[in-house]
């Protein structure tokens, strides 16, 4: 099961963004991916969820 670790996830996106020269959008792919996400819409969305449902999925 996936649980996101938002705190990793927003730090390694900020790092991939300004050291790593990527843009916001591709810094979440990278970010969410090393979670073992699809990408940031995957990431974002299993949140979404979660936040509407209050359980894992």
């Amino acid at each position: 099961m996936l649980i996101p670790d938002i705190d990793a996830f927003e730090e390694r996106a900020a790092i991939a963004q300004y050291d790593g020269g990527l843009s916001r959008e591709a810094a979440e792919d990278l970010a969410a991916q090393q979670q073992g996400f699809r990408g940031r819409e995957h990431y974002w969305g299993w949140l979404a969820d979660y936040v509407v449902t209050r359980k894992l999925p």
